[in-house]
């Protein structure tokens, strides 16, 4: 299930993103500072172009999903899980398939959204295929150079009328 992140899922969201899987696989790959972070909740919180929500799986935080650049017709968006809790239990691949379905249905039906775009590590080949079985479409890949290293990020796409619908992946 997807809610509205508020106030009171700030820490959280930190504490998911500074996991070290989700690190691996991000672009901004130090470890957020409480205030970067809540500069970032400042910002983000008020700006009609971006969603955060929260994603509950059997009544827990398993996981973040954030939308921006939203513009009415197209937008984008990145998600996270909760690598740790997620892995110990054993519900990594059922948690993902159910955020990506739930995120995508979100995007389209509820944001209104006709393409939802996006980008992913060159080396992350598991979201990568993950990615083409919900029909996104890979880019030309960019070279970019921060926090001491060199990472080739590739742009998907999805649009509505090729996305998976009341399907299983």
């Amino acid at each position: 299930m997807l809610r509205a992140a508020t106030e009171n899922d700030v820490g959280t969201i930190r504490r998911l993103r500074n996991q070290q899987a989700n690190r691996d696989v991000s672009i901004t790959s130090h470890e957020i500072t409480a205030d970067e972070h809540a500069a970032w909740w400042a910002k983000t919180s008020v700006d009609p172009a971006r969603r955060v929500l929260i994603y509950t799986r059997d009544g827990a935080t398993a996981g973040v999903v954030n939308f921006f650049d939203l513009d009415g017709t197209t937008g984008a968006w990145g998600f996270f899980l909760d690598a740790d809790g997620l892995a110990e239990r054993g519900e990594t691949l059922p948690a993902w398939i159910e955020i990506m379905r739930e995120a995508t249905a979100y995007a389209f039906d509820e944001l209104g959204l006709e393409v939802l775009t996006g980008e992913v590590l060159e080396h992350n080949t598991v979201v990568r295929q993950m990615n083409r079985r919900f029909r996104f479409v890979e880019g030309t890949p960019e070279t970019l150079y921060g926090g001491g290293r060199e990472i080739t990020v590739i742009p998907i796409s999805l649009r509505k009328q090729d996305r998976r619908k009341g399907q299983s992946t």
